[in-house]
């Protein structure tokens, strides 16, 4: 079956099935379950043949976990660096101390999850080179 005759029954442009095909996107769930019925397959054999895809799936289970949580640790980190911060600054009188923490507050709030993951990769890439 050609890309044509494929996207004109999935009702759906030549483009898309060309991404699909290069794993440049994924087809939604009502395109797979419909490409199983062209092709006598399921929607089990489509992702079990697809290690890319696999792994896409992982990757954002994870990221929907992590979105469940309402204030993840990193906000208190953050927040509680830029107190700390700013009290050390009203001690000792140096302003420069609460402006580097509270940077540093800001950017472990925004970041957290972007530094650990960053970490985790670090680690993971020592161990696999040690």
């Amino acid at each position: 079956m050609s890309q044509k005759e494929a996207a004109k029954q999935l009702n759906v442009s030549v483009q898309h099935i060309h991404k699909w095909e290069h794993n440049q996107s994924y087809p939604e769930i009502q395109h797979l379950l419909k490409l199983g019925d062209i092709y006598g397959t399921t929607i089990d054999e489509f992702i079990k043949k697809d290690a890319t895809l696999q792994n896409k799936i992982n990757i954002s289970e994870e990221e929907k976990e992590d979105d469940d949580e309402l204030l993840h640790p990193g906000f208190y980190i953050g927040i509680g660096i830029m107190f700390l911060g700013t009290f050390l600054s009203l001690i000792i009188g140096n302003l420069m101390i609460m402006m580097v923490t509270n940077i540093a507050g800001m950017l472990i709030t925004c970041f957290y999850k972007e530094i650990l993951k960053l970490l985790k990769d670090v680690k993971k890439d020592f161990y696999e080179q040690g």
